[in-house]
């Protein structure tokens, strides 16, 4: 199978938040367009996470520990760990791998 980024339709799941989503068997791949100043609200799921930045830079807190990302750093969401992300002043682009998918997501 082969895709392109901008074949795969756009999904707004909060506001100033776009997202594309990109499903195997076994794993996912969610490519996040946050607009400047937007928030991801805290959440926590039982699936492994791990993201990217690709563009930009968001504010990351994973459990208590919060920390400015930019492009190139990687972090990772261990399952149930309660996690939320912000923008400040610039457009973010992330790149987020999901193990196994996030049926809610397909």
């Amino acid at each position: 199978m082969f895709e392109s980024w901008e074949k795969v339709k756009a999904k707004e799941p909060v506001p100033g938040v776009k997202m594309r989503v990109i499903t195997a068997e076994k794993v996912q791949m969610v490519l996040f367009e946050i607009e400047p100043n937007s928030n991801i609200p805290e959440h926590a799921h039982p699936h492994e996470q791990m993201g990217t930045v690709l563009e930009g830079k968001i504010l990351l807190k994973i459990g208590e520990e919060e920390k400015l990302m930019q492009k190139g750093d990687v972090y990772i969401a261990p399952s149930n760990v309660p996690h939320s992300a912000r923008t400040l002043d610039e457009k973010a682009v992330v790149l987020d791998v999901f193990c196994p998918p996030r049926e809610e997501y397909r």
